[in-house]
This record gives structure tokens, sequence and C-alpha cells, in this order.
């Protein structure tokens, strides 16, 4: 299920007042490098100047609970691995694929 999805933004502060108008709420994780929303079990992230990741579109994250799993199967089934899953604190892996189209997807696995 998407519960994540991460927007590129050139300018965090002029973006987090739009999104903080969008969704009525503030902010839950509010830095320099990240500002995080959560709202109705959906996250909503502004990632500045596209991290580096280097994000130029919005990318939605699916949760998975076994991430190497995950990416076995969607490149068996024609993906192509774009970042390898790496740990970003707090026990949580990210990685992304492209799908057949050039489509940036992620994957999240957070720890049990």
């Amino acid at each position: 299920m998407i519960k994540t999805v991460l927007h590129p933004v050139a300018d965090l502060t002029k973006a987090k007042a739009i999104y903080t108008a969008l969704l009525g709420v503030a902010p839950q994780a509010d830095g320099e490098w990240y500002v995080g929303y959560d709202v109705e079990g959906q996250h909503i992230g502004l990632v500045p100047k596209g991290g580096p990741q280097g994000m130029t579109s919005p990318v939605a994250y699916w949760h998975v609970p076994d991430i190497e799993a995950k990416l076995a199967e969607v490149t068996a089934a024609g993906a192509t691995v774009k970042d390898a899953p790496k740990n970003v604190g707090g026990g949580r892996l990210v990685a992304s694929f492209t799908d057949l189209d050039g489509n940036v997807l992620g994957l999240i696995q957070d720890s049990i």
C-alpha cells in the first residue's frame, strides 16, 4: 500500500507554506533537509533539491514487510533497481526502482 509520497522542492521554506496550507496541519518533521506531514495515514514529504537521490518528480513509496524479496519480485517482472536498499535511520530501509516506462517507484521497510 502506498503510504508515503515524497516531493522534490526547490525552495523548502516556500513549499512548506504551500503544503501546510493545503494539508491544514503543521509538519511533524521540520528540518533543513526534510519536511514531513502525517495526514490521515498518509505521509507527505518535501525533499529539498531532490535530496541525495536526485529526485526530479514525486515518488510514491509502497510499504512492504521484506524489501529484498519485493525488489527480487519486481525485477523478475522487468523492473530495474535504481537505488539499492539502504538504511535511512531508525531501522527504516528505502529502495527505488524504475518500471518499463522509466517511472520511479519506491519501497520502504520498517523494522519490526
